[in-house]
């Protein structure tokens, strides 16, 4: 009987959402279809106002505004800044920014992803390699999609507080520990995107067109 009394106030309630759904507007035909489908409800019912053509909110985005956000790097390296590190400079950032997530062997943890190969994984695709063995080295098919994921995403708890001096440094620090580059390589703008990375011939371009196409 309890739970009787207790359930009463849900139906109630659902009963009064189907009532404020439709608004009680005659020109919305309450035959159920529409009462599935909130859009369609709000959809079918007549604005009572034109909408203006702005709602006084925000404003126009500046070209300072738009850069800050415009820092996608292409494959071909077409975005990269000025800038230089070496993988010297990136092992002491990585010590004091990187190390607490991706392990000192860059073995990854709990909290970061593994950023080499496990020594006993296969190179890609032989095999099936699972996911944790995955990594930079071995999976990766662009040096360049290195840095632009360091430099808008890490560190975790601060993205994009590296400077691209120190991202530079990093990426070389991260290609030099996978076995792609010597340690004594400047990367920069002009080195990086002519890096062959081992995995560059595993991937093909999606040209398809239409609704299913991948993004």
């Amino acid at each position: 009987m309890r739970s009787v009394v207790r359930d009463r106030p849900v139906i109630l309630l659902a009963a009064l959402g189907v009532a404020f759904a439709t608004g009680c507007d005659q020109s919305v035909p309450n035959d159920g279809a529409t009462l599935g489908s909130a859009p369609a409800v709000v959809a079918a019912r007549p604005a009572s106002h034109p909408l203006p053509a702005r709602f006084g909110v925000g404003r126009a985005a500046t070209e300072g505004d738009i850069s800050v956000l415009d820092i996608d790097i292409m494959p071909d390296g077409n975005g990269l800044p000025r800038g230089r590190g070496t993988a010297v400079d990136g092992a002491t950032i990585y010590a004091s920014s990187c190390v607490a997530c991706h392990g000192a062997d860059l073995q990854g943890t709990l909290l970061g992803g593994r950023l080499v190969p496990a020594p006993d994984a296969l190179g890609f695709p032989d095999g099936d390699v699972p996911i944790s063995m995955k990594a930079i080295g071995n999976y990766w098919p662009y040096a360049t999609t290195v840095f632009d994921y360091v430099r808008r995403a890490m560190p975790l708890d601060r993205p994009g507080s590296l400077s691209d001096d120190d991202v530079y440094a990093i990426t070389a620090y991260l290609l030099w520990k996978n076995g792609i580059v010597d340690e004594t390589v400047v990367m920069s703008a002009e080195a990086l995107p002519a890096i062959q990375m081992p995995a560059w011939d595993r991937f093909i371009v999606d040209d398809r067109l239409g609704s299913d196409r991948v993004r």
